[in-house]
């Protein structure tokens, strides 16, 4: 049965009428980093920090016809320059978010990551999708699909923390969280089924919190009731997963990409475990993941995440 689509409406809803936050644009040297800056602009939901080479990018927008009214301009040469500025700005509060914009994710995170200048925090940072599809049941969170290519027990345990985390900041007090792997029951032979049973066992001692978590689970009995019917799956989670957590980089980009492009999804993406919220999105990606990954950022910093001064444009001057 196909379902209206309302979580990103709801969520543009609890923003109306607040201030918009300063958002740090690293290198938007593409049409679609463009648009997305202009677009945010101009529905008040943030003021575009555009970090990158001025003249490309006044050329771009005059050449393309993109109003950049609003957005301010901090002029650096080279993609690494701008990424190290950016995230400097972050770390000093001047900026509440930053969105990747045409430079390659390797630059970017290496910044973000750098152990003396980055963003880091006690927590491993991680890639949640907020993924809202006509033919799923709910909407749906999917970690890791972009930052950790093949984590360990220990960053697994982040990951699975970060999304509970965000997941309660986008209004789920409760989240059912679905460890996936290619089967329901535990089997040496797969070690995701091993994680699996580990991370539930951290949950159970509270080393993870704020969620119910199983695990391991296959993608049909975590989300359809039916299927963990069939299957014999009794579990709180089984068929009611608020959030997938992929056993690797490769499943969850995939997953996420799926769910989008052939499952007409609407999506979003936000780098977790950073001091601000940080929008990783693919080079590829249309303005309205950028926007929507906008919006996430900002309910983020409305429930506090971040800390840093530079939360609103009211705080910012």
């Amino acid at each position: 049965m196909m379902r209206s689509l309302r979580f990103f409406d709801d969520l543009a809803h609890t923003l109306s009428g607040h201030a918009p936050m300063r958002l740090g644009v690293v290198y938007p040297c593409s049409l679609p980093a463009l648009e997305a800056a202009a677009e945010v602009a101009r529905n008040n939901l943030a003021q575009p920090v555009l970090i990158g080479p001025e003249g490309q990018i006044r050329q771009l927008a005059s050449t393309s016809g993109v109003s950049l009214a609003g957005c301010i301009f901090i002029d650096l040469p080279t993609a690494e320059d701008a990424a190290r500025h950016g995230v400097r700005m972050a770390r000093d509060g001047e900026v509440a978010a930053l969105m990747k914009g045409s430079l390659h994710s390797r630059i970017f995170l290496h910044e973000l990551g750098h152990h003396e200048g980055g963003l880091r925090t006690a927590r491993r940072m991680s890639h949640v999708y907020v993924l809202d599809a006509p033919q799923a049941p709910r909407v749906l969170l999917v970690s890791d699909g972009a930052v950790n290519i093949a984590p360990d027990l220990e960053s697994r345990r982040d990951i699975v923390q970060n999304s509970i985390d965000l997941a309660h900041m986008l209004g789920m007090a409760q989240p059912r969280v679905a460890l996936l792997s290619a089967v329901e029951m535990v089997n040496p032979a797969l070690p995701s089924t091993l994680d699996a049973a580990v991370l539930c066992k951290m949950a159970e001692r509270g080393q993870i919190t704020g969620a119910v978590v199983d695990g391991p689970l296959a993608l049909d009995n975590a989300v359809s009731p039916e299927a963990a019917r069939c299957k014999g799956v009794v579990s709180p989670v089984a068929g009611q997963a608020d959030i997938l957590v992929v056993p690797d980089l490769e499943a969850g980009n995939i997953l996420a990409k799926q769910m989008t492009f052939i499952g007409q999804a609407q999506a979003a993406g936000i780098v977790m475990g950073m001091r601000v919220p940080v929008i990783l999105t693919s080079r590829a990606d249309p303005v309205a993941v950028r926007v929507l990954s906008c919006m996430v950022a900002a309910v983020m910093i409305r429930h506090g995440y971040g800390g840093t001064p530079a939360t609103c444009m009211d705080q910012c001057g």
